[in-house]
């Protein structure tokens, strides 16, 4: 499979007046053409960051890229100036935003907000953009005749709907989905993740899917990457991640989640909270709620290690002895 996007050693951080926030800390992954990563994290892992690194998008001050590589089909994204990043955003790079209720623009109709993406990358009349925003609406399922709209005219779902037409009216090959369905019931989630899914097989589009649903990734995913405190520290495909979980983290991720087929009286959560990224513990960052604790982990920070056919964890129980 030929690899599409390339993450390598990313680094962001924030300078901020309450002092350096590490956002990401040597972040690497990669995604093959037509597939579907899952990024699992809790709140403030640093998956907004990563996203909004490959878009391009840290707002700098106070955000800086430090170091790393971000290839996507081949091109250095870090070298490229901004007119030429304007091009891959939207014609070749799209992301859904989190929220759709501040994505939109409230005095412009989604018509136009759809119109002013396809006109930015093809050279058409505005006819014709027109009647293309028209069929994107159709595809995800809301009536053309709705392009004269306003966004406070719509629904939570429905304007997550707007946003997607957004995203792929220029038939992107690569679609970044941070947490799309965050903000809609969970009957709409099950609806705006099947289009997502129906639409990027017609597409043949490759996702970077932001969660921290463990279930959402099980049925949209062909890998998984779970980011602790701005670092990866475990990566495989589903089969691997599910059924052979390694890392304590993952391990306390999916003890959380309730199991039809365990019959157990209490959760088992990870006790204790993620890290404040201005002040991150020595060592493994994830030692400070880690029950498998020993002396090694909090002076050394271990590495991603291969326990076997592209399975990645960074845990000194993984490491030979």
């Amino acid at each position: 499979m030929k690899e599409l996007l390339k993450v390598k050693d990313l680094v962001i951080h924030y300078q901020t007046d309450d002092g350096l926030v590490e956002a990401l800390n040597g972040v690497s992954l990669s995604i093959g053409e037509g597939e579907t990563l899952g990024l699992v994290g809790e709140t403030g892992a640093g998956k907004t960051t990563l996203a909004k690194g490959i878009m391009r998008l840290i707002p700098n001050p106070p955000g800086k890229i430090k170091e790393g590589e971000i290839f996507y089909d081949g091109k250095d994204l870090l070298a490229l100036g901004d007119i030429e990043m304007q091009d891959i955003r939207g014609g070749h790079i799209s992301m859904i935003f989190q929220d759709p209720m501040t994505s939109l623009n409230p005095v412009m109709t989604v018509g136009d907000q759809i119109m002013e993406v396809i006109q930015k990358h093809n050279n058409i009349s505005k006819q014709e953009a027109y009647q293309k925003a028209g069929e994107m609406l159709e595809l995800v399922g809301i009536v053309k005749e709705r392009a004269n709209d306003y966004p406070h005219q719509f629904s939570g779902g429905m304007k997550q709907r707007v946003i997607i037409a957004i995203a792929l009216a220029c038939n992107p090959k690569l679609l970044i989905a941070d947490e799309p369905t965050t903000a809609l019931d969970v009957t709409i989630q099950a609806q705006v993740l099947e289009m997502i899914n129906r639409l990027k097989k017609k597409l043949n589009t490759s996702m970077l899917l932001i969660t921290h649903d463990l279930g959402v990734v099980a049925q949209n995913c062909d890998h998984v990457a779970i980011i602790y405190a701005g670092e990866i520290v475990e990566y495989g495909d589903l089969q691997q991640v599910f059924k052979n979980t390694q890392h304590p983290y993952t391990e306390g991720l999916f003890g959380s989640i309730p199991s039809l087929a365990a019959n157990v009286k209490r959760l088992q959560p990870v006790e204790g909270l993620m890290p404040d990224p201005t002040d991150l513990p020595e060592g493994c960052k994830f030692h400070t709620r880690c029950k498998y604790v020993q002396d090694i982990c909090k002076k050394n920070v271990p590495p991603l290690i291969d326990i076997g056919e592209g399975h990645l964890v960074r845990c000194v129980r993984c490491q030979k002895q």
